[in-house]
């Protein structure tokens, strides 16, 4: 998994949803100040529910510190713009069921599920400046207490 002060790739698309229409953008694209990035797995799971309502409710206090707030899982941006109206989101879902993400964070971890194995993203959060260098890494996350988790991080790091 990558580390705080590496450098990510940031030239990978994704699909987004952004509360008004789907979108696709270079990751990059959306660094025009830094972000968090939440990664969760599917839409309408207990879970992520959890985690994406945490999200929502503390979506503005993420501006207020000067960072764009990311959800990111495989669901498509049609899942997401459902997902958004049922749980009240306004931030930036995107939708990367190629583990593009993953991959550039080396953040792909083997699963299993059902008795098989699989390799997919891991449920994590992180601090990207806007040249991409991670500044922060949570690598598990509390979903009822995501909000508040990632809040501290930011306060950790720019005091």
């Amino acid at each position: 998994m990558v580390k705080p002060g590496e450098k990510i790739e940031t030239s990978f698309p994704l699909k987004i949803w952004d509360g008004k229409e789907e979108k696709e953008v270079q990751f990059a694209d959306l660094l025009d100040r830094p972000v968090v990035v939440s990664v969760y797995m599917k839409n309408n799971t207990s879970g992520c529910d959890r985690q994406n309502t945490s999200l929502a409710e503390h979506a503005s206090a993420f501006a207020d510190h000067g960072y764009n707030l990311i959800a990111l899982s495989k669901d498509t941006c049609g899942s997401h713009k459902k997902y958004a109206d049922k749980l009240g989101i306004e931030y930036i879902l995107a939708s990367d069921p190629d583990h593009n993400f993953a991959k550039a964070t080396d953040s792909l971890v083997e699963k299993k599920m059902y008795g098989k194995t699989f390799h997919g993203p891991s449920r994590s959060a992180y601090f990207i400046d806007t040249d991409g260098t991670v500044k922060a890494v949570i690598e598990k996350i509390d979903t009822a207490n995501h909000a508040a988790e990632l809040l501290e991080k930011i306060k950790e790091l720019t005091s």
